[in-house]
């Protein structure tokens, strides 16, 4: 979904086209992994970071298109929202100081964003859902103006049979409400990790992704309130899942999955051809073997763990997993210690990665994952050779202990795996990620929700992780 494309406008013969491009693109990339084409290089780490664009008054503000073209860096790009923008990272082999790399070039572009956003009166936060945010302000008239996002409200709201959206989310609090356009999605704005890993230990590790983000997303929520309410811990969750919803159960568009992968990541997308409708169809001829029709239609599948092929240097394809579970903020900090944490445990997880399917079914870790985003880390789960078990006590005694060993065996520095590791750690002993310090906040203040965004940016900005804010 990060192409633009040339019109919103499409005929049946656009559908059509589109449809026998990806056929075509599918076959070609079957062939790719029947034939072991892919690359085994790995292990290459990267991320996307959703932001938000807020006024002196802890407002939303909607002038992403004057940031981008003030700033002009390719690295910092639109989002759905006018409201927000993407920062992508530089690719980096996940060895040595790999992890202070990414702290340090995510510091350097937030600094020049910053600069600009300061020059037109606003800066950039980055949080799970703005805690400020209006229902009324999710309008189409403040959607960037990019064709894509004029197309992927057009197209949904098709599929839907022009049907609202209804929101329905229960948790601490419930939430019920109809909306009439696509832009609920822009309200969840997430971390996204890109992890390239050899193809012949691809299934492992899309598996070990799904089995981890459950505890990743406890230790990591911050998203708690939306439009006042509280409900889940992390809330980003159904509310992303409900907000581009096309009326069909089996295949959600926003989706944990189906099942753990079998055989190879294929799987993915023979499931993306003959399940999931085209919901956008680019206009253009097929390339060949750039596989820009397959890539387009698998973003329009938004799985919480998500496959992606990519080209290298030398054009040869290989295999990402993008596992986007994890909110965006509370600080840059916070957000490499994720990072570390994510990294460090699937790489570890792989290597028992049979013993932890066996005794985990699917549908425990799917059940898992909806149950930490809920209750965050006071969450009880299902965990191989622990049975049920609280979150918070697996994370410290066993999770926290193998994303180390699988740092080390990265061969991450013992620095950097100290420094990010340390932060996970006391964050989870003193009970305090975003979420909860958002709740604190609001226990204390009440819901003055444009004050707790103020606040939360003051101590974003002060650069110390989430464990150590004040109230």
């Amino acid at each position: 979904m990060g192409q633009e494309i040339e019109s919103s406008h499409f005929s049946n013969h656009d559908f059509s086209a589109f449809s026998h491009c990806l056929e075509q693109e599918t076959h070609l990339i079957a062939d790719y992994f029947h034939n072991k084409l892919f690359s085994n290089e790995g292990y290459i780490g990267g991320f996307e970071i959703e932001v938000w664009l807020v006024n002196r008054t802890g407002m939303p503000e909607p002038i992403n298109n004057k940031l981008l073209k003030n700033l002009n860096n390719p690295l910092v790009v639109h989002e759905l929202s006018a409201f927000n923008v993407e920062i992508n990272s530089i690719p980096v082999s996940l060895k040595q100081h790999a992890l202070k790399s990414m702290e340090s070039n995510l510091q350097t572009t937030w600094d020049a964003c910053r600069t600009v956003a300061k020059e037109l009166s606003i800066d950039l936060m980055m949080t799970g859902i703005l805690p400020s945010i209006q229902e009324d302000q999710l309008s189409l008239a403040n959607m960037s103006q990019l064709n894509r996002y004029k197309a992927l409200n057009d197209q949904v709201f098709k599929l839907r049979n022009g049907k609202p959206i209804s929101l329905n989310i229960s948790g601490k609090e419930t939430i019920e409400t109809t909306h009439y356009n696509v832009m609920l999605e822009s309200a969840c704005t997430s971390l996204q990790l890109h992890l390239q890993i050899p193809i012949d230990k691809a299934a492992q590790f899309y598996n070990a992704s799904m089995i981890i983000s459950a505890p990743i997303v406890a230790a990591t929520a911050n998203s708690p309130y939306l439009f006042g309410h509280e409900i889940w811990d992390e809330t980003r969750i159904p509310l992303f899942e409900q907000s581009v919803e096309l009326g069909t159960t089996d295949y959600r568009r926003v989706t944990f999955g189906s099942s753990y992968i079998k055989h190879s990541l294929m799987e993915c997308f023979e499931e993306n051809i003959n399940h999931y409708p085209v919901l956008l169809p680019l206009k253009e001829s097929n390339n060949g073997d750039d596989l820009r029709h397959l890539k387009f239609h698998n973003g329009t599948i938004w799985r919480w763990n998500r496959p992606l092929i990519g080209f290298d240097r030398n054009n040869k394809p290989h295999i990402r997993i993008e596992h986007r579970v994890i909110p965006s903020g509370p600080s840059i900090v916070d957000s490499i210690a994720n990072a570390a944490l994510y990294f460090g445990l699937v790489y570890e997880l792989v290597n028992d990665i049979d013993s932890h399917e066996t005794l985990l079914p699917f549908t425990l870790a799917k059940d898992n994952f909806y149950s930490c985003a809920k209750h965050g880390l006071e969450a009880t789960i299902n965990w191989p050779n622990h049975g049920n078990i609280p979150v918070r006590n697996l994370l410290l005694e066993t999770l926290i202990p193998a994303a180390k060993r699988g740092l080390e065996n990265l061969e991450i520095s013992k620095d950097d795996i100290d420094k990010y590791l340390t932060i996970i750690k006391t964050r989870i002993e003193n009970r305090q990620n975003g979420a909860n310090w958002q709740r604190k906040w609001v226990k204390k203040h009440g819901r003055e929700m444009r004050r707790l965004t103020c606040d939360y940016l003051e101590r974003q900005n002060s650069g110390i992780p989430v464990h150590e804010w004040t109230i």
